[in-house]
């Protein structure tokens, strides 16, 4: 996924519920840390764009989009299985 679009139009960052948050909260790595963080998620108008945002710009480290570092690396490695087997299927074809 090329980044570019996402960084063109991060005014979904204005919309953010934790806009005005500490971004400790998001960072700090504690289980309790990570549940306030997912639950300020939960009803976010702009999850979507800020969770593309962090695959797409390979972010690692935190709660983006309502969803944890390891389940980011989880969604990577899935989204890289079906990127290849597309083109496998398209090279067969």
């Amino acid at each position: 996924m090329n980044p570019l679009p996402i960084l063109a139009a991060e005014s979904w960052r204005d919309d953010a519920a934790c806009s005005g948050t500490d971004p400790e909260l998001f960072f700090a790595g504690d289980p309790e840390s990570v549940e306030t963080a997912r639950a300020l998620c939960e009803g976010c108008p702009v999850r979507t764009p800020c969770l593309e945002a962090a695959l797409a710009l390979g972010e690692m480290h935190g709660v983006w989009g309502g969803v944890t570092e390891g389940q980011r690396r989880r969604m990577i490695r899935a989204r890289r299985r079906e990127a290849r087997a597309s083109a496998s299927a398209s090279a067969a074809a």
